[in-house]
């Protein structure tokens, strides 16, 4: 593996959150470095992480925050890469107010976005950028998405029992 990603995150009450996502990248033998940068309160933070994104051997950028969930798109202001956005549950709207300070990216800053806690798929779609040019990549992707379709017939096999 060539490149690595970036799973950064607005706070750490966001990492519970994430887990799924970090342990998916490391099924397809895909490194992750985990930070955690907030849009608010460190933005010169993000402004330098992201800037030298590519430099330090990232393929894709997989951004993590909640409420106001900037952080996406700041990074994405300051970089060429994918940015993959990863709206995080909220008490107060049950993470629609994060999904959606994701999707209103403004023309010319775009950031892939997956569903509320969606961080498993987060990894799945930054994978499927990294195997465009990864053929072992994507082999592996074949088979994780294979092993899948077996277990779906397996159920079906079986959903006459449960009856």
């Amino acid at each position: 593996m060539s490149k690595k990603v970036a799973v950064v995150m607005g706070s750490d009450s966001d990492l519970e959150t994430m887990k799924p996502c970090i342990s998916r990248l490391q099924s397809f033998g895909i490194p992750a470095e985990v930070r955690v940068i907030s849009a608010h309160r460190t933005p010169a933070a993000a402004e330098q992480f992201a800037s030298g994104a590519r430099e330090n051997g990232f393929g894709v950028i997989i951004a993590a925050a909640g409420k106001a969930a900037h952080l996406a798109g700041v990074l994405a202001a300051y970089t060429t890469l994918p940015v993959i956005g990863v709206p995080i549950k909220t008490s107060m709207m049950g993470g629609l107010d994060s999904l959606l300070s994701m999707v209103q990216m403004p023309k010319g800053i775009p950031v892939a976005c997956v569903a509320v806690d969606g961080a498993d798929n987060a990894a799945i779609l930054a994978a499927q950028m990294l195997a465009l040019s990864d053929e072992d990549l994507s082999g592996q992707l074949a088979d994780f998405k294979a092993k899948m379709a077996d277990e779906v017939a397996e159920k079906d096999r079986h959903i006459g029992e449960k009856l």
